[in-house]
């Protein structure tokens, strides 16, 4: 599965795959196959960007389209 969301997110705030790797302390390859879902990606990282971008969880992976949890 592509986690379509990792990408526009990473896109919409002008960041390079690089920098997101940087962000995650991984390589660019490991984010890379993350972003396209080739490698499953640890719980601590999704939260760790879900966090950066100011979305909630259910958001960044495609659950739901509302961006936060706010009421």
């Amino acid at each position: 599965m592509k986690w379509q969301r990792f990408e526009d997110l990473r896109i919409d705030h002008d960041l390079t795959q690089q920098q997101v790797a940087d962000i995650l302390f991984c390589q660019r390859e490991v984010y890379r196959r993350y972003e396209k879902g080739i490698r499953e990606m640890p719980l601590s990282c999704a939260i760790t960007l879900a966090k950066y971008y100011h979305v909630s969880l259910d958001y960044l992976v495609g659950l739901t389209d509302k961006k936060n949890n706010d009421k």
